[in-house]
């Protein structure tokens, strides 16, 4: 049996690396941001261990979310990998709309994936899409910014601190912002960063009832505080500002804080982009001392539609793009700091890995997210920025709509917050709660 088993295994790899007979190529949607360019400009590494080729699809993150969420709901079949994340994820799974993951090859490792992200992309213990990468949200801060304001940015700050440093820093004459959030529409953008923070303020989406809240003190107090600080000290037009605008901004020198996803640590530090590169520092994210910190729990994972024509060669390309070898290849031609995060315990005990100096606090703030209780009140759903239910992806951009609205000026916090409570009412009305 064994012998056989080899031999079968030697024919696969033989057929594989001469690539004609059983040689695919397949058709992967993915979002914009580093990690994933960086992943395209390797593929041939994939392409000459397997033969299969790749075609790439790379979208802004509220395309890339509308696109595949219409071709899957549809049964479109463009794609043979989707990039999604933890919200799609369960539900997807839960309505067979992907391929479980419940057959990679024992060198994969299944079980060295983090438990916090292997458990919020699976449903009913099934794993239905491997992680890329990892993360959760932290404050990124310029050191040389806060020594000059006269400030010592603590390891755990409030939102109080981070608002005052934010004013300290803030030096319009030479276009430096004292902080840059995202205000830009969308539910995984703008949306996704308010929410969180409104954990920290004591809020919620839901209550016990599924009854929207935004009528609630705790909400007036979250948008109220964060349109004042952004007003006071964030750049003009943060109200479109989302990941990738407040990257570039924070690479050219002109934020003094940014609070966002751990993964923007690589780049932040990267001296080839980054002018700001040798004085960063980093902290967790803000609390106002009611128990709940603001940073969210998020992995950008790949996952196979159901469908697929092309499944066994998807899995082999999830396998190498979310393996330890690719985290290998990356180190060696681009050094450990630029290695896809948050994904794998193996990551977290390599020392050459814990030199980096943002990978202990990329860590601590994963560790420190919890969507099973992610507010200060109970709640009946899951998830940190977001509500594990099907509805919330459509409710929350647009609410998050109204939200910028009002951080641009065209109508005022309480206008938009009374706007979000009957948006939120109606649609969880019309959907059955």
């Amino acid at each position: 049996m064994y012998l056989r088993n080899a031999l079968c295994a030697a024919m696969a790899l033989t057929l594989a690396a001469g690539g004609a007979a059983q040689a695919e190529s397949i058709t992967i949607a993915t979002v914009n941001n580093g990690d994933m360019i960086r992943m395209q400009g390797l593929t041939e590494d994939f392409t000459a261990k397997t033969g299969h080729t790749v075609e790439w699809v790379t979208l802004e993150e509220n395309v890339l979310r509308q696109r595949v969420t219409t071709d899957i709901s549809t049964n479109g079949g463009q794609f043979d990998i989707m990039t999604i994340g933890m919200y799609e994820t369960p539900i997807w799974g839960k309505n067979g709309w992907l391929v479980p993951l419940d057959d990679l090859s024992a060198d994969y490792d299944v079980a060295d994936i983090l438990p916090a992200m292997s458990g919020g992309l699976s449903y009913e213990g099934t794993l239905y899409a491997a992680p890329f990468y990892g993360e959760s949200s932290m404050v990124m801060y310029r050191t040389d910014l806060m020594e000059k304001a006269g400030l010592s940015m603590p390891e755990a700050p409030t939102w109080e601190f981070i608002r005052e440093a934010a004013a300290a820093m803030t030096d319009r004459d030479n276009d430096i912002n004292g902080i840059c959030l995202r205000g830009k529409a969308g539910w995984g953008e703008g949306g996704a960063f308010i929410t969180a923070m409104s954990n920290s303020f004591g809020a919620r989406w839901f209550d016990e009832s599924w009854k929207p809240t935004f009528d609630s003190e705790a909400w007036a107090n979250t948008l109220n505080f964060y349109k004042g600080m952004m007003d006071e000290s964030g750049p003009a037009g943060y109200a479109t500002n989302g990941f990738n605008e407040n990257l570039s901004l924070f690479q050219q020198g002109k934020c003094g804080m940014w609070i966002d996803a751990t993964v923007a640590a690589s780049f932040v530090t990267n001296p080839n982009d980054s002018t700001v590169a040798d004085s960063v520092g980093f902290a967790l994210a803000p609390d106002n001392g009611l128990g709940k910190r603001s940073n969210w729990l998020w992995a950008w994972a790949l996952a196979i539609p159901a469908g697929t024509q092309k499944e066994a060669a998807a899995k082999e390309f999830i396998e190498w793009a979310t393996s330890k070898s690719y985290i290998e290849l990356v180190a060696a031609k681009e050094g450990w700091a630029n290695v896809p995060p948050g994904a794998r315990t193996s990551l977290y005990e390599n020392p050459d890995y814990l030199a980096v100096p943002f990978a202990k606090m990329t860590l601590e703030s994963i560790l420190s997210a919890d969507p099973n209780n992610p507010t200060v009140d109970p709640v009946p759903y899951v998830g940190i920025q977001f509500a594990a239910i099907p509805e919330f992806a459509g409710i929350a951009t647009d609410v998050s709509q109204e939200f910028s609205a009002a951080y641009a000026g065209q109508q005022t916090v309480e206008e938009a917050l009374e706007k979000a409570q009957a948006i939120a009412t109606d649609a969880m009305e019309a959907a059955g709660y």
